[in-house]
């Protein structure tokens, strides 16, 4: 609830600051005095849009500043740490700042601000009902909301969303499969035409390389043989071969060494060098026999050539590549073939998915036609007290095409106050005062479920008078057991049975207009009460007056 409200450089209000408890407070005082601001500045505090004009003149900046308590609220909770912000042992302190010139700045808990943030914040911290406001309740959602918690079925309201979001992904993932099949059954041809061509083709991993290098050298087979043997004879096969010189050699190092025999180790190199250049000659012999001189054998290879780049051309840069294109094809094909297998499965398990979203959204219609009925009886059980003595309450609940996210239907409170008039929407209530006292008598039904901590009424009393002012506040006292609520009240009726009791003064001084407030008790608050009854607040019939009305008498 709100615990503590400052204001500064607001309108007129030069610097305010208001202690607040449980149960039901009225804000009282002269027309024009300033009380209507208050509720002005809490609705800009939680998210409301802000103007300079707003601003106190003469002064280049407005504070506003209210301090929560927030016990056993675990939605702000979840909010707060989604956004960052940290929690002070069970207290939110919203700030805003609003400024003539630069950006407004707003803070939670002295964290950084979005104005989204203290929206959503101020919609679990309490509810506005003012001549100028558009209440939660006046949100279709938000209407949906109320009726299900009223009914006490947020769970299965809960269990057709997710239902709802079930047959969502089955839906998308068959449009998917479906669009994927329409592609493929457009290149299945080609698809199946590519892996028959490269098939066929029997291709072996490095078959290109392979190939090129045998074509090489059946393409100069006569060069090879001729410098091969050309070599071979050289080294190894002729009298005066390399193989017959380095013999020669050896002799003359063998007397070197005899004579020397520190020269000895080249007689080790000198046999190396003539193993070495044997094993050589040796084996460009063989090499120059090996040599095929196959004209015939040349040609199928330069075929086969050819068909292996012609793919190669088409599906990669090397046979391997060809080859990761066939499986890639292949598997994408049995995709394409395998789509009709589950796009069968799939609307089957959309079929099943319906059927229990459908099942799932009539025991909902069937628990919000039961909820809305005791709901409009609620509602209606305080009209009377609350002067709408004629009117008239309904929750429609509009049948959908087929179920959505929420439901089959759309729930539309409305209402009429006005004898031959049909219900309508809850935003057509013609003045402040009625839609306040509306919201009163909704909220008078709600009690038991509703979970917004603050409730404040502006002029709801625009109208009313008498008896029907007496049962205004027995109704508001009613909501107060479970709720802090505030009310801008002209009606002395009212004004008596608050558990606190703030008078709002409004004074000029050197020309300058301020609004100050007062917690008023005893004298103070029988002399404000007779003001309100509007006889002179000094005089013994209007305070006695006052006094009975203190004590809960008419």
């Amino acid at each position: 609830m709100l615990r503590e409200l400052r204001i500064r450089n607001f309108a007129v209000v030069d610097e305010l600051r208001l202690e607040l408890g449980p149960g039901l407070g009225v804000l009282t005082g002269e027309t024009g005095a300033g009380k209507s601001i208050l509720v002005e500045a809490v609705d800009v505090l939680v998210g409301g849009r802000p103007s300079v004009d707003m601003i106190r003149a003469g002064e280049g900046r407005a504070v506003i500043e209210g301090r929560f308590e927030i016990s056993d609220r675990s939605g702000i909770e979840a909010l707060c740490e989604e956004a960052g912000v940290d929690l002070e042992d069970g207290w939110l302190i919203l700030r805003r700042e609003l400024r003539r010139e630069g950006r407004n700045r707003s803070w939670v808990n002295a964290s950084p601000a979005t104005t989204g943030l203290l929206r959503a914040l101020g919609s679990r911290l309490l509810d506005l009902h003012g001549q100028h406001e558009h209440q939660r309740l006046l949100d279709r959602s938000e209407q949906r909301r109320i009726l299900d918690a009223f009914g006490e079925h947020e769970g299965l309201a809960a269990r057709v969303g997710t239902a709802w979001e079930d047959l969502r992904d089955i839906e998308a993932r068959l449009e998917e499969v479906r669009r994927t099949a329409r592609e493929g059954r457009e290149r299945a041809d080609y698809l199946r035409f590519k892996v028959e061509e490269i098939d066929a083709a029997k291709l072996e991993p490095g078959e290109d390389e392979r190939l090129a290098g045998e074509a090489a050298r059946l393409g100069h087979s006569e060069e090879l043989i001729e410098i091969s043997r050309g070599l071979h004879e050289a080294l190894y096969e002729s009298e005066d071969s390399v193989v017959e010189r380095l013999g020669a050699l050896g002799r003359h190092l063998r007397e070197l060494v005899r004579i020397d025999e520190s020269a000895s180790r080249f007689l080790e190199l000198h046999g190396t060098a003539l193993h070495n250049v044997e094993e050589l000659g040796r084996e460009l012999g063989r090499y120059g026999d090996s040599v095929e001189h196959d004209p015939a054998r040349l040609g199928r290879v330069r075929r086969r050539l050819d068909e292996l780049y012609r793919l190669i051309r088409k599906y990669g840069e090397s046979v391997d590549d060809v080859i990761e294109a066939g499986e890639e094809t292949r598997r994408e094909l049995a995709g394409i073939e395998g789509a009709d297998r589950e796009i069968e499965r799939l609307e089957r398990e959309r079929e099943t998915r319906a059927a229990e979203l459908a099942g799932l959204a009539a025991e909902l219609t069937a628990a919000r036609e039961s909820a809305a009925r005791r709901l409009e009886e609620a509602t209606m059980a305080s009209f009377p007290a609350l002067g709408f003595g004629e009117g008239r309450f309904e929750v429609a609940l509009e049948s959908l095409e087929e179920p959505g996210r929420h439901g089959a239907e759309r729930v539309d409170l409305r209402v009429t106050l006005n004898p031959g008039f049909p219900p309508g929407p809850l935003s057509r209530v013609a003045s402040g005062g009625e839609m306040s006292r509306l919201m009163l008598a909704l909220k008078t039904a709600l009690v038991p479920v509703d979970d917004v901590p603050t409730l404040i009424f502006d002029e709801i009393d625009a109208g009313v008078g008498g008896e029907v002012a007496h049962r205004v506040a027995e109704r508001l006292l009613r909501v107060a057991v479970g709720h802090q609520v505030l009310v801008v009240t002209h009606l002395a009726q009212i004004a008596a049975r608050a558990d606190a009791h703030y008078v709002v003064d409004k004074d000029v001084e050197s020309g300058a207009t301020r609004t100050g407030i007062r917690v008023v008790a005893r004298e103070a608050r029988v002399e404000e009460l007779a003001r309100m009854l509007g006889g002179d607040p000094r005089s013994e019939t209007s305070r006695a007056h006052a006094e009975e009305l203190l004590a809960g008498r008419s």
